[in-house]
């Protein structure tokens, strides 16, 4: 599988909650970073987040465009769905670093304050 590929794979198993095959597409050591908060380390705090903590549910994500360089993906696409009691939907841009066919770094930046 592609770089590009891995990543657009993220974004179908985060909609569809499939949280052992995402988890796997991360290097053990991951580091997942969000603007204002603190990042994300290693695979178990990520499992944990996405099964507890995430603060978005029932949505899903469109992927508007995928630019691939070398270890680098950048994707900028929108998001439906819910936080908390309301309905949301929202624009992103998010960039993904990979070694050998797994996600090291993902930064996520959104016009939302926490995602």
């Amino acid at each position: 599988m592609s770089n590009a590929e891995t990543v657009r794979e993220y974004y179908d198993l985060v909609d569809a909650e499939e949280y052992d095959d995402l988890v796997a597409l991360f290097a053990p050591d991951v580091t997942y970073e969000r603007p204002g908060q603190s990042p994300i380390e290693g695979r178990e705090e990520l499992r944990r987040f996405y099964e507890e903590e995430r603060p978005l549910s029932k949505g899903s994500h469109e992927v508007h465009t995928v630019v691939s360089d070398g270890d680098t993906v950048a994707v900028r696409g929108s998001f439906s769905g819910r936080q908390g009691d309301r309905q949301v939907a929202f624009g992103f841009a998010d960039f993904h670093e990979l070694e050998n066919g797994q996600i090291v770094r993902r930064y996520t930046f959104t016009d939302r304050d926490e995602v």
